[in-house]
């Protein structure tokens, strides 16, 4: 359980980070689309919601790269990253995969300083 609440504490830390840094609190969903931005590399003024769902995926599996699940493959001519799944998932309940993706967005945040 200690793990859990550590996780909840962390977790509520970047929330007041990323509130102060955009004026309000951002889902898990929005964290990923971030994220994915921040890996695609193109931010845009719009973006259709196939292109929400491919940064998103983009996300996760930058995301999973750091504990070795993917590795980037290669990038298309339209700048998209094209992942390779290096690792099997064990098979998780719903919270468990939330804090799971949850974990490796703290990861992301302390890798790139922004939870210093």
């Amino acid at each position: 359980m200690q793990t859990s609440d550590d996780l909840f504490v962390r977790w509520i830390n970047l929330e007041a980070k990323l509130v102060e840094r955009f004026g309000k609190k951002p889902d898990l969903e929005s964290i990923l689309f971030l994220i994915g931005v921040q890996e695609f590399g193109e931010i845009k003024e719009n973006y259709n919601k196939e292109q929400k769902q491919d940064l998103m995926h983009v996300a996760v599996c930058s995301l999973l790269s750091q504990s070795g699940y993917y590795e980037l493959e290669s990038v298309d001519e339209d700048g998209w990253p094209h992942f390779k799944q290096l690792k099997h998932i064990a098979p998780m309940g719903l919270a468990e995969q939330e804090n799971f993706i949850k974990d490796h967005v703290l990861l992301y945040f302390e890798n790139n300083g922004f939870l210093d």
